[in-house]
């Protein structure tokens, strides 16, 4: 199984690396520690973002869960925090944090307004050229004739700034 941190170290956003995971069947265990993109990340510090770790739960959750494996809350004393204590309340912090961020899912899960969003902006892909690219039958020739046949698309908004509205109202 691949974790959360061996994808972190290609340099590419945590969730974008759980859904990558996720959608190819790879994810089974997620290194619950965050750090810093300019130091190589991984700096065994917990999560305290409350958005990233609702993303984080948004692939679990779509994910069914995390099997065989589950959350790693590994921690080393570091910086300023230099006693058994810091290690217990960093191990909180970081548990509440994602817990958090799992009732943030549940809020989105039961609006279903961001779901249905993402549904629209991509709902090209249920029609037949959308299924015949998605299965690997669209080749360039079959692309350029359905082109030339319809025109110039029309493509429409992707409506970020609603997605992101969405998503952070649940925050």
């Amino acid at each position: 199984m691949l974790s959360a941190t061996m994808l972190l170290s290609l340099g590419i956003g945590c969730h974008h690396e759980l859904e990558t995971a996720r959608i190819n069947d790879i994810l089974g265990n997620i290194d619950a520690n965050t750090g810093d993109p300019q130091v190589g990340w991984d700096t065994d510090e917990f999560l305290t973002d409350i958005s990233e770790a609702t993303l984080i739960m948004s692939s679990v959750v779509k994910n069914d869960g995390l099997a065989p494996g589950g959350f790693n809350f590994d921690a080393k004393l570091r910086r300023e925090s230099t006693d058994v204590e810091d290690l217990f309340i960093a191990h909180i912090s970081g548990m509440d944090t994602m817990a958090r961020g799992l009732r943030n899912v549940a809020k989105l899960i039961e609006d279903g307004s961001l779901d249905e969003l993402v549904r629209k902006r991509y709902q090209s892909f249920d029609t037949e050229i959308g299924a015949m690219i998605e299965a690997g039958k669209g080749d360039f020739e079959t692309l350029e004739k359905k082109v030339l046949e319809w025109g110039e698309p029309t493509v429409p908004s992707g409506k970020q700034e609603l997605a992101e509205m969405l998503f952070q109202s649940a925050l």
